[in-house]
């Protein structure tokens, strides 16, 4: 029996040690065919361990990432999105170059017909960070659940 092309035998990282990636510009985002083109349907990936480094200090930031998109015509394999993620534990770059850095290449690479990401920072010098952007309205036909994630209220 013949498996469907399901555009899997391109792919380079999934089912394969691969080490994880630098920095950013040396990671690799993977995609497939959409199983349904012209369907609008949700994808969510959730990063509630994300970490960068403070650009002047060194430090490590960390964020709760949460990333919703409609696919047009690809879908990004999830392995390749976690090694591009893990990226920037070594990246120095402020909270909202991360977050809309991260948006930005899932866009150039995937085309979806809309995108968005919650950055939820956690904080450091007692001001937390939350960077929202998106590539426009959202569809209108496509159910687009809360981000539900909570702002930071320390002991409030």
């Amino acid at each position: 029996m013949t498996r469907p092309d399901d555009g899997s035998d391109a792919l380079t990282q999934l089912g394969r040690a691969i080490p994880a990636p630098t920095c950013p510009e040396e990671a690799v985002l993977e995609r497939v065919p959409a199983p349904y083109p012209g369907k609008n349907y949700l994808v969510r990936f959730t990063a509630p361990e994300f970490t960068s480094l403070c650009p002047v200090t060194g430090q490590p930031d960390f964020a709760h990432i949460v990333i919703d998109y409609v696919p047009d015509q690809w879908i990004v394999e999830s392995k390749s999105l976690k090694l591009f993620l893990t990226s920037f534990r070594n990246h120095g770059a402020f909270h909202e170059a991360c977050s809309v850095q991260i948006a930005t290449t899932l866009v150039e690479r995937l085309n979806p017909v809309w995108l968005r990401i919650g950055a939820y920072w956690y904080p450091r010098g007692g001001i937390p960070i939350d960077v929202f952007w998106q590539t426009g309205a959202p569809p209108a036909d496509v159910w687009i659940p809360s981000q539900d994630v909570p702002t930071y209220r320390g002991r409030g």
